[in-house]
């Protein structure tokens, strides 16, 4: 064959292209267990980080185990508990999830039980920024009303406007406000623009430039606390 044709580059070009393709998928099939790993204990941190316990690479898995372990459950809308092991409410993908209705969603709960013997109730929220995905942990008292750690995170928001809502500045206004009102009635945490007072009981600061993220996180946590509404008032 004339090496110097088009059928010989050709030819080359695609054997080439198939022997890489063949390396890439190789390589990526035997990462994904690692990966899968890596994936799991950052979401055990950002879970643990809402109720604040800091954990590293090394030990973040022992103190997921210590701190929660298998108490993790699935409800439904209406504030059943659902028939599914702790792997699988653990596995419960929420960008899957925001997909459906609220009614249909399932809504996985993590129960926390603390060194003092206090008992808190993590729920995962997920939601839209101004660039893409937000997703965060509301640590809530045993009373299931008082917020008491939050752990908020993004894709692609701006550094230094939307993405401030991965600080700890703007987590800590969380901590204290509560979700029902004295009737008992859901309102929910306002996100509010030009400053809520420090004694208000369920709104707090906006972020300065960040009217559209700030606004996605308040409807993010409406949205969720409405799906875990039965569940918290039982």
């Amino acid at each position: 064959m004339d090496r110097q044709g088009n059928k010989y580059t050709f030819l080359y070009a695609s054997v080439m292209v198939i022997v890489v393709a063949t390396l890439l998928a190789f390589v990526s099939e035997a990462l994904r267990p690692i990966q899968k790993k890596n994936e799991e204990e950052s979401k055990m941190a950002d879970i643990l980080r809402s109720v604040n316990i800091q954990t590293t690479t090394a030990d973040v898995a022992e103190k997921y185990q210590k701190y929660i372990g298998d108490n993790v459950f699935i409800v439904s809308y209406d504030g059943q508990r659902q028939e599914a092991d702790a792997k699988t409410a653990f596995d419960v993908d929420l960008s899957v999830e925001i997909r459906k209705p609220l009614t249909e969603r399932q809504y996985p709960v993590y129960e926390c039980h603390l060194d003092n013997g206090d008992v808190k109730y993590i729920l995962p929220v997920r939601g839209t920024g101004l660039w893409g995905p937000i997703w965060g942990y509301i640590a809530l008292n045993a009373d299931k009303n008082t917020i008491f750690g939050t752990t908020f995170s993004h894709k692609g928001e701006t550094p230094g406007l939307g993405a401030e809502i991965a600080t700890e500045a703007f987590q800590q206004q969380f901590k204290g406000k509560t979700i029902f009102d004295e009737s008992g009635n859901l309102v929910s945490v306002a996100v509010v623009k030009g400053g809520a007072p420090d004694e208000a009981p369920h709104q707090v600061d906006a972020i300065s430039g960040g009217t559209i993220t700030s606004r996605g996180v308040e409807n993010m946590l409406k949205d969720y606390f409405k799906g875990y509404e039965a569940f918290l008032k039982k």
